[in-house]
Protein backbone atom coordinates (compact mmCIF):
# COMPACT_ATOMS: atom_id res chain seq x y z
CA UNK A 1 0.00 0.00 0.00
CA UNK A 2 1.56 3.37 -0.75
CA UNK A 3 1.79 6.10 1.81
CA UNK A 4 2.10 9.64 2.01
CA UNK A 5 6.08 9.30 2.70
CA UNK A 6 6.59 7.68 -0.10
CA UNK A 7 7.16 11.20 -1.71
CA UNK A 8 5.01 10.10 -4.61
CA UNK A 9 4.35 13.82 -5.32
CA UNK A 10 7.65 14.70 -5.52
CA UNK A 11 8.85 11.78 -7.58
CA UNK A 12 6.01 13.39 -9.82
CA UNK A 13 7.45 16.52 -9.34
CA UNK A 14 10.65 15.59 -11.27
CA UNK A 15 9.53 13.19 -13.86
CA UNK A 16 7.16 15.93 -15.17
CA UNK A 17 9.36 19.17 -15.24
CA UNK A 18 12.53 16.82 -16.21
CA UNK A 19 12.90 14.77 -19.90
CA UNK A 20 15.40 12.20 -20.80
CA UNK A 21 18.23 12.95 -21.60
CA UNK A 22 18.39 16.18 -18.94
CA UNK A 23 21.19 15.89 -16.36
CA UNK A 24 20.20 16.61 -12.63
CA UNK A 25 22.38 18.03 -9.89
CA UNK A 26 20.79 17.78 -6.54
CA UNK A 27 22.24 20.24 -3.73
CA UNK A 28 23.32 17.79 -0.73
CA UNK A 29 24.71 19.52 2.44
CA UNK A 30 24.43 16.04 3.92
CA UNK A 31 21.41 16.73 6.00
CA UNK A 32 18.36 14.54 6.27
CA UNK A 33 16.29 16.68 3.74
CA UNK A 34 19.17 16.63 0.91
CA UNK A 35 19.91 13.08 1.21
CA UNK A 36 16.43 12.08 1.05
CA UNK A 37 16.17 14.56 -2.38
CA UNK A 38 19.53 13.07 -3.41
CA UNK A 39 18.00 9.08 -2.94
CA UNK A 40 14.86 10.11 -4.58
CA UNK A 41 16.36 11.38 -7.27
CA UNK A 42 18.68 8.97 -7.96
CA UNK A 43 15.22 6.59 -7.47
CA UNK A 44 13.33 8.38 -10.02
CA UNK A 45 16.57 8.22 -13.00
CA UNK A 46 16.68 5.12 -12.82
CA UNK A 47 13.03 4.60 -13.16
CA UNK A 48 13.37 6.14 -15.84
CA UNK A 49 16.57 5.11 -17.28
CA UNK A 50 18.76 8.14 -16.57
CA UNK A 51 20.69 7.14 -13.44
CA UNK A 52 23.85 8.47 -15.16
CA UNK A 53 22.59 11.31 -15.64
CA UNK A 54 22.34 12.33 -11.92
CA UNK A 55 25.12 14.49 -10.05
CA UNK A 56 25.52 15.83 -6.53
CA UNK A 57 27.41 19.31 -5.35
CA UNK A 58 28.32 20.02 -1.63
CA UNK A 59 29.63 23.28 -0.41
CA UNK A 60 31.83 23.88 2.59
CA UNK A 61 31.06 27.35 3.93
CA UNK A 62 33.64 26.94 6.27
CA UNK A 63 31.63 28.21 9.11
CA UNK A 64 31.62 25.05 11.70
CA UNK A 65 35.73 23.89 11.58
CA UNK A 66 35.40 20.40 11.95
CA UNK A 67 31.94 19.79 11.65
CA UNK A 68 31.60 21.10 8.51
CA UNK A 69 34.63 18.88 7.56
CA UNK A 70 32.49 16.33 8.96
CA UNK A 71 29.58 16.95 7.03
CA UNK A 72 31.61 17.15 3.44
CA UNK A 73 33.41 13.75 3.96
CA UNK A 74 30.24 11.84 4.95
CA UNK A 75 29.12 13.36 1.40
CA UNK A 76 32.18 12.20 -0.69
CA UNK A 77 31.87 9.01 0.87
CA UNK A 78 27.90 8.66 0.14
CA UNK A 79 28.61 9.15 -3.44
CA UNK A 80 31.72 7.78 -4.22
CA UNK A 81 29.58 4.62 -2.59
CA UNK A 82 26.73 4.74 -4.74
CA UNK A 83 28.83 6.03 -7.95
CA UNK A 84 27.55 9.27 -8.42
CA UNK A 85 29.74 12.41 -9.71
CA UNK A 86 30.39 15.23 -6.95
CA UNK A 87 31.40 18.50 -7.40
CA UNK A 88 32.18 19.94 -3.93
CA UNK A 89 33.13 23.85 -3.15
CA UNK A 90 34.55 26.14 -0.46
CA UNK A 91 33.95 29.92 0.62
CA UNK A 92 34.70 31.79 3.21
CA UNK A 93 31.25 33.06 4.46
CA UNK A 94 32.47 35.38 7.44
CA UNK A 95 35.31 37.25 5.35
CA UNK A 96 32.59 37.93 2.22
CA UNK A 97 30.26 38.58 4.72
CA UNK A 98 32.27 41.22 7.16
CA UNK A 99 33.62 42.77 3.26
CA UNK A 100 30.10 42.89 1.62
CA UNK A 101 28.28 44.34 4.81
CA UNK A 102 25.72 41.28 4.78
CA UNK A 103 24.45 38.48 7.63
CA UNK A 104 26.32 35.32 7.44
CA UNK A 105 22.92 33.98 6.47
CA UNK A 106 23.02 36.25 3.21
CA UNK A 107 26.73 35.56 2.48
CA UNK A 108 26.42 31.47 2.49
CA UNK A 109 23.02 31.77 0.35
CA UNK A 110 25.12 33.89 -2.25
CA UNK A 111 28.04 32.41 -1.90
CA UNK A 112 26.13 28.57 -2.21
CA UNK A 113 24.00 29.60 -5.28
CA UNK A 114 26.89 31.06 -6.88
CA UNK A 115 29.08 27.80 -6.64
CA UNK A 116 25.33 25.40 -7.64
CA UNK A 117 25.16 27.31 -10.54
CA UNK A 118 28.84 26.99 -11.65
CA UNK A 119 28.91 23.70 -10.94
CA UNK A 120 25.62 22.80 -12.81
CA UNK A 121 27.28 24.14 -15.94
CA UNK A 122 30.37 22.45 -15.16
CA UNK A 123 28.78 19.21 -15.05
CA UNK A 124 26.28 20.29 -18.16
CA UNK A 125 23.26 19.77 -15.72
CA UNK A 126 19.91 21.60 -16.91
CA UNK A 127 18.15 21.70 -13.69
CA UNK A 128 19.55 22.09 -9.80
CA UNK A 129 17.32 20.68 -7.35
CA UNK A 130 17.09 21.72 -3.55
CA UNK A 131 15.68 20.12 -0.71
CA UNK A 132 13.82 23.24 0.83
CA UNK A 133 10.32 21.50 2.26
CA UNK A 134 6.86 22.42 3.32
CA UNK A 135 8.49 23.96 6.79
CA UNK A 136 11.12 26.10 5.26
CA UNK A 137 8.50 27.46 2.65
CA UNK A 138 6.47 28.35 5.55
CA UNK A 139 9.35 29.74 7.75
CA UNK A 140 10.32 32.18 4.91
CA UNK A 141 6.85 33.62 4.14
CA UNK A 142 6.54 34.41 8.07
CA UNK A 143 10.09 35.80 8.20
CA UNK A 144 9.38 38.14 5.01
CA UNK A 145 5.77 39.52 6.43
CA UNK A 146 7.91 39.86 9.62
CA UNK A 147 10.56 42.24 7.78
CA UNK A 148 7.85 43.85 5.42
CA UNK A 149 7.07 42.87 1.86
CA UNK A 150 4.77 42.49 -0.70
CA UNK A 151 2.63 39.39 -2.79
CA UNK A 152 5.77 38.76 -4.11
CA UNK A 153 7.21 37.89 -0.53
CA UNK A 154 3.82 36.39 0.41
CA UNK A 155 4.14 33.51 -2.42
CA UNK A 156 7.09 32.01 -0.79
CA UNK A 157 9.68 30.10 -2.24
CA UNK A 158 9.09 29.30 -6.11
CA UNK A 159 8.92 25.53 -6.80
CA UNK A 160 10.07 26.52 -10.30
CA UNK A 161 12.45 28.88 -11.35
CA UNK A 162 15.20 27.83 -13.87
CA UNK A 163 17.18 26.43 -13.32
CA UNK A 164 15.73 25.37 -10.14
CA UNK A 165 13.75 22.90 -8.70
CA UNK A 166 12.48 22.54 -5.51
CA UNK A 167 10.11 18.91 -5.50
CA UNK A 168 9.77 18.65 -1.45
CA UNK A 169 7.66 22.50 -0.76
CA UNK A 170 4.94 20.60 -0.67
CA UNK A 171 6.00 17.79 1.86
CA UNK A 172 6.45 18.36 5.51
CA UNK A 173 10.15 17.60 6.93
CA UNK A 174 8.59 14.80 9.25
CA UNK A 175 7.86 12.87 6.12
CA UNK A 176 11.75 13.27 5.04
CA UNK A 177 12.48 11.47 8.05
CA UNK A 178 9.92 9.17 8.35
CA UNK A 179 11.44 8.19 4.55
CA UNK A 180 15.04 8.34 5.64
CA UNK A 181 13.92 6.10 8.38
CA UNK A 182 12.28 3.58 5.96
CA UNK A 183 14.70 3.27 3.96
CA UNK A 184 17.89 3.62 5.77
CA UNK A 185 18.92 6.55 4.33
CA UNK A 186 22.82 7.85 6.43
CA UNK A 187 23.05 12.04 7.54
CA UNK A 188 24.51 13.99 9.89
CA UNK A 189 23.02 16.76 11.81
CA UNK A 190 24.22 20.23 11.84
CA UNK A 191 24.60 21.04 15.52
CA UNK A 192 23.16 24.88 14.97
CA UNK A 193 19.96 24.09 13.96
CA UNK A 194 19.34 23.41 17.37
CA UNK A 195 20.49 27.06 18.92
CA UNK A 196 17.70 29.69 18.42
CA UNK A 197 20.75 32.19 18.54
CA UNK A 198 22.25 31.08 15.63
CA UNK A 199 20.28 32.28 12.63
CA UNK A 200 17.06 34.17 12.33
CA UNK A 201 15.78 31.28 10.99
CA UNK A 202 16.32 28.95 13.58
CA UNK A 203 14.01 31.20 15.81
CA UNK A 204 11.58 31.03 14.02
CA UNK A 205 11.71 27.28 13.40
CA UNK A 206 12.25 26.24 16.95
CA UNK A 207 10.17 28.95 18.90
CA UNK A 208 7.60 30.77 16.54
CA UNK A 209 6.23 27.79 14.65
CA UNK A 210 5.95 25.36 17.24
CA UNK A 211 3.66 28.09 19.07
CA UNK A 212 1.51 28.86 16.08
CA UNK A 213 0.87 24.80 16.30
CA UNK A 214 -0.54 25.19 19.41
CA UNK A 215 -2.77 27.24 17.94
CA UNK A 216 -3.52 25.17 14.72
CA UNK A 217 -1.35 22.06 14.72
CA UNK A 218 -1.93 22.71 10.74
CA UNK A 219 -0.44 25.84 11.07
CA UNK A 220 2.44 25.51 8.27
CA UNK A 221 -0.25 23.59 5.89
CA UNK A 222 -2.26 26.29 5.97
CA UNK A 223 0.57 29.17 5.48
CA UNK A 224 1.57 27.02 2.63
CA UNK A 225 -1.60 26.45 0.87
CA UNK A 226 -2.32 30.49 1.55
CA UNK A 227 1.25 30.88 -0.42
CA UNK A 228 -0.23 29.00 -3.32
CA UNK A 229 -3.32 30.61 -3.74
CA UNK A 230 -1.09 34.11 -3.53
CA UNK A 231 0.97 32.66 -5.97
CA UNK A 232 -1.65 32.18 -8.57
CA UNK A 233 -2.61 35.95 -8.06
CA UNK A 234 0.61 37.54 -8.36
CA UNK A 235 0.66 35.20 -11.81
CA UNK A 236 -2.62 37.35 -12.90
CA UNK A 237 -1.20 40.28 -12.00
CA UNK A 238 2.18 39.61 -13.70
CA UNK A 239 0.09 38.36 -16.99
CA UNK A 240 -2.01 41.52 -17.15
CA UNK A 241 0.94 44.23 -16.76
CA UNK A 242 2.82 42.12 -19.34
CA UNK A 243 -0.47 43.19 -21.84
CA UNK A 244 -0.69 46.47 -20.83
CA UNK A 245 3.12 47.56 -22.10
CA UNK A 246 3.13 45.68 -25.16
CA UNK A 247 2.70 49.11 -26.42
CA UNK A 248 5.81 50.10 -24.92
CA UNK A 249 8.12 51.10 -27.48
CA UNK A 250 11.89 50.50 -26.21
CA UNK A 251 15.20 51.31 -27.96
CA UNK A 252 18.64 51.09 -26.08
CA UNK A 253 18.92 52.98 -23.06
CA UNK A 254 14.92 54.41 -23.38
CA UNK A 255 11.94 52.81 -23.00
CA UNK A 256 8.56 54.89 -23.69
CA UNK A 257 4.92 54.33 -22.60
CA UNK A 258 1.75 56.23 -22.55
CA UNK A 259 1.06 57.51 -19.22
CA UNK A 260 -3.16 57.09 -20.08
CA UNK A 261 -1.97 52.74 -20.56
CA UNK A 262 -0.82 53.64 -16.35
CA UNK A 263 -3.94 55.39 -15.54
CA UNK A 264 -6.50 52.73 -17.40
CA UNK A 265 -4.88 49.63 -14.87
CA UNK A 266 -5.74 48.94 -11.71
CA UNK A 267 -3.84 50.45 -8.85
CA UNK A 268 -2.64 47.24 -8.27
CA UNK A 269 -0.97 46.19 -12.10
CA UNK A 270 0.41 50.06 -11.96
CA UNK A 271 3.44 49.26 -10.17
CA UNK A 272 4.41 46.11 -11.97
CA UNK A 273 3.94 47.64 -15.23
CA UNK A 274 6.74 49.93 -14.08
CA UNK A 275 9.06 46.96 -13.17
CA UNK A 276 7.89 45.49 -16.79
CA UNK A 277 9.44 48.36 -17.99
CA UNK A 278 12.49 48.55 -16.14
CA UNK A 279 13.37 44.80 -17.14
CA UNK A 280 12.53 46.08 -21.28
CA UNK A 281 15.11 48.67 -20.65
CA UNK A 282 17.97 45.99 -19.58
CA UNK A 283 18.20 47.19 -15.64
CA UNK A 284 16.15 44.56 -13.93
CA UNK A 285 13.91 44.90 -10.78
CA UNK A 286 17.27 44.55 -8.30
CA UNK A 287 16.87 47.42 -5.37
CA UNK A 288 13.84 49.02 -6.85
CA UNK A 289 11.65 49.27 -3.48
CA UNK A 290 7.70 50.58 -3.39
CA UNK A 291 9.10 53.98 -2.84
CA UNK A 292 10.33 54.27 -5.99
CA UNK A 293 7.44 52.66 -7.44
CA UNK A 294 5.03 55.24 -5.91
CA UNK A 295 7.55 58.35 -6.52
CA UNK A 296 6.92 57.27 -10.38
CA UNK A 297 3.13 57.22 -10.00
CA UNK A 298 2.88 60.60 -8.01
CA UNK A 299 4.71 62.38 -11.16
CA UNK A 300 1.90 63.16 -13.03
CA UNK A 301 -0.17 64.40 -10.13
CA UNK A 302 2.71 66.57 -9.21
CA UNK A 303 3.09 68.43 -12.35
CA UNK A 304 1.74 71.40 -13.98
CA UNK A 305 0.18 71.14 -17.85
CA UNK A 306 3.11 71.38 -20.10
CA UNK A 307 6.37 70.94 -18.39
CA UNK A 308 7.86 68.09 -16.91
CA UNK A 309 9.00 66.15 -13.91
CA UNK A 310 12.00 63.76 -13.48
CA UNK A 311 12.54 61.20 -10.67
CA UNK A 312 16.42 59.19 -10.40
CA UNK A 313 15.94 55.36 -9.85
CA UNK A 314 18.77 52.74 -8.96
CA UNK A 315 20.87 51.66 -11.33
CA UNK A 316 21.47 55.31 -13.09
CA UNK A 317 17.84 55.13 -14.76
CA UNK A 318 15.60 58.32 -14.73
CA UNK A 319 12.07 58.63 -14.85
CA UNK A 320 10.53 61.24 -16.67
CA UNK A 321 6.89 62.73 -16.81
CA UNK A 322 6.59 64.27 -19.91
CA UNK A 323 3.07 65.77 -21.89
CA UNK A 324 1.33 62.53 -21.04
CA UNK A 325 4.45 60.30 -21.49
CA UNK A 326 6.23 57.97 -19.14
CA UNK A 327 10.43 57.96 -20.12
CA UNK A 328 12.77 55.69 -18.53
CA UNK A 329 16.22 55.88 -19.34
CA UNK A 330 19.48 54.86 -17.88
CA UNK A 331 22.31 57.31 -17.63
CA UNK A 332 25.99 56.54 -17.12
CA UNK A 333 27.21 55.58 -14.07
CA UNK A 334 30.34 57.38 -12.25
CA UNK A 335 33.15 54.40 -12.48
CA UNK A 336 34.71 53.08 -9.00
CA UNK A 337 36.81 50.57 -7.71
CA UNK A 338 35.10 47.28 -6.91
CA UNK A 339 36.53 43.61 -5.79
CA UNK A 340 35.16 40.73 -7.63
CA UNK A 341 33.67 37.56 -5.82
CA UNK A 342 34.39 34.20 -7.35
CA UNK A 343 31.41 33.23 -9.78
CA UNK A 344 29.71 36.33 -9.24
CA UNK A 345 28.69 38.37 -11.92
CA UNK A 346 29.41 42.20 -11.70
CA UNK A 347 27.85 44.80 -13.73
CA UNK A 348 30.59 47.31 -14.40
CA UNK A 349 29.96 50.12 -16.56
CA UNK A 350 29.15 48.70 -20.03
CA UNK A 351 30.31 45.22 -18.89
CA UNK A 352 29.09 42.17 -17.29
CA UNK A 353 32.45 41.10 -15.30
CA UNK A 354 32.70 37.47 -13.78
CA UNK A 355 35.71 36.17 -11.62
CA UNK A 356 36.07 32.20 -12.57
CA UNK A 357 39.04 29.69 -12.15
CA UNK A 358 39.02 28.46 -15.92
CA UNK A 359 38.64 30.32 -19.39
CA UNK A 360 35.22 30.60 -20.91
CA UNK A 361 34.61 32.93 -23.90
CA UNK A 362 36.22 36.88 -24.14
CA UNK A 363 38.51 38.22 -21.10
CA UNK A 364 41.44 38.24 -19.10
CA UNK A 365 43.90 35.72 -17.86
CA UNK A 366 45.94 36.60 -14.78
CA UNK A 367 47.76 34.26 -12.68
CA UNK A 368 46.25 32.36 -9.63
CA UNK A 369 46.92 33.98 -6.01
CA UNK A 370 50.20 32.53 -4.84
CA UNK A 371 50.45 30.65 -1.65
CA UNK A 372 50.29 32.76 1.58
CA UNK A 373 48.88 35.93 -1.33
CA UNK A 374 45.83 37.71 0.18
CA UNK A 375 45.60 39.86 -2.96
CA UNK A 376 41.74 40.28 -4.01
CA UNK A 377 41.01 41.38 -7.78
CA UNK A 378 39.17 44.65 -8.33
CA UNK A 379 37.94 46.64 -11.60
CA UNK A 380 38.58 50.01 -11.68
CA UNK A 381 38.39 52.49 -14.19
CA UNK A 382 41.47 52.82 -16.86
CA UNK A 383 44.10 55.42 -15.59
CA UNK A 384 45.95 56.79 -18.25
CA UNK A 385 49.07 57.52 -16.39
CA UNK A 386 49.66 53.95 -14.86
CA UNK A 387 52.16 51.63 -17.10
CA UNK A 388 52.35 47.81 -18.29
CA UNK A 389 54.85 45.70 -19.38
CA UNK A 390 52.99 43.54 -22.02
CA UNK A 391 54.49 40.18 -23.31
CA UNK A 392 57.02 41.06 -25.97
CA UNK A 393 57.65 44.69 -25.29
CA UNK A 394 61.26 46.54 -24.69
CA UNK A 395 59.68 47.99 -21.45
CA UNK A 396 56.25 49.36 -19.45
CA UNK A 397 54.24 51.61 -21.48
CA UNK A 398 51.49 54.19 -20.16
CA UNK A 399 48.10 53.66 -20.63
CA UNK A 400 47.19 56.65 -22.32
CA UNK A 401 50.49 56.12 -25.05
CA UNK A 402 48.71 52.00 -25.30
CA UNK A 403 45.28 53.43 -26.37
CA UNK A 404 46.74 56.20 -28.78
CA UNK A 405 49.14 52.89 -30.73
CA UNK A 406 45.62 50.71 -30.11
CA UNK A 407 43.68 53.68 -31.96
CA UNK A 408 41.57 53.85 -28.83
CA UNK A 409 39.54 57.24 -28.68
CA UNK A 410 39.59 58.97 -24.86
CA UNK A 411 36.11 58.41 -24.32
CA UNK A 412 36.48 54.18 -24.62
CA UNK A 413 39.61 54.34 -22.33
CA UNK A 414 37.91 56.17 -19.98
CA UNK A 415 35.42 53.00 -20.23
CA UNK A 416 37.71 50.82 -20.23
CA UNK A 417 38.14 48.40 -16.74
CA UNK A 418 41.76 48.01 -15.52
CA UNK A 419 42.28 45.21 -13.35
CA UNK A 420 43.85 45.27 -10.47
CA UNK A 421 45.55 42.78 -8.16
CA UNK A 422 46.78 43.93 -4.27
CA UNK A 423 46.43 47.42 -5.72
CA UNK A 424 48.87 47.02 -8.48
CA UNK A 425 47.82 47.18 -12.27
CA UNK A 426 47.55 43.75 -14.09
CA UNK A 427 45.77 43.99 -17.04
CA UNK A 428 43.81 46.50 -18.85
CA UNK A 429 40.63 44.79 -21.69
CA UNK A 430 41.40 45.28 -24.83
CA UNK A 431 45.18 46.26 -24.15
CA UNK A 432 46.64 42.99 -22.40
CA UNK A 433 48.19 41.42 -19.16
CA UNK A 434 51.13 42.66 -17.39
CA UNK A 435 54.18 40.37 -17.83
CA UNK A 436 54.10 40.12 -14.00
CA UNK A 437 50.60 38.52 -13.83
CA UNK A 438 50.36 36.33 -16.49
CA UNK A 439 49.45 32.67 -15.99
CA UNK A 440 51.49 29.77 -14.84
CA UNK A 441 50.99 26.61 -16.40
CA UNK A 442 47.24 25.65 -16.24
CA UNK A 443 46.51 27.29 -12.68
CA UNK A 444 44.72 30.80 -13.28
CA UNK A 445 42.35 33.42 -12.39
CA UNK A 446 40.29 34.49 -15.88
CA UNK A 447 38.01 37.34 -15.49
CA UNK A 448 35.18 36.53 -18.24
CA UNK A 449 33.84 39.98 -20.00
CA UNK A 450 30.68 40.38 -21.50
CA UNK A 451 28.93 43.32 -23.23
CA UNK A 452 26.04 43.76 -25.51
CA UNK A 453 28.72 43.37 -28.45
CA UNK A 454 31.84 41.61 -27.72
CA UNK A 455 33.08 39.21 -29.77
CA UNK A 456 33.62 35.72 -28.65
CA UNK A 457 37.39 34.57 -28.46
CA UNK A 458 38.60 37.69 -27.92
CA UNK A 459 41.11 37.00 -25.16
CA UNK A 460 43.47 39.04 -23.28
Amino acid sequence: MTTRNDLIEAQKFIQFHTRPGDRLLCAVSGGVDSMCLLALTVQVAEAMTLRREVAAAHFNHGLRGGAADRDEAFVRDWCAAHGIPLTVGRGDVRSVAAREGLSLEEAARIMRYAFLEEAARQEGCRWILTAHHAGDNAETILMNLARGTGLKGLCGIPSVRPPFLRPFLETPREDLVAYAAARGIPHVEDETNADPAAASRNLVRLEIMPLLRQLNPRAEEHITAAARQLSAVDRALERDATERTVSAKAKEGRVVLSWQALLEAPAAVRPRMLLRLLDLLGVGRKDIGAAHLDAVLAMSRETAPNRESRVSLPHGVSARYCRGWLILETRPQPLTETQLLPGRPLRWGGYTLTLLDHREGAGVALRAGRPGERAFVTAAPCVPGERLTLPGSKGSRTVKRLCLDCRISLEERDRLPAFYVGGRLAAVWRLGVDTEFLPEGDALRFIKIETPHHEEGETS
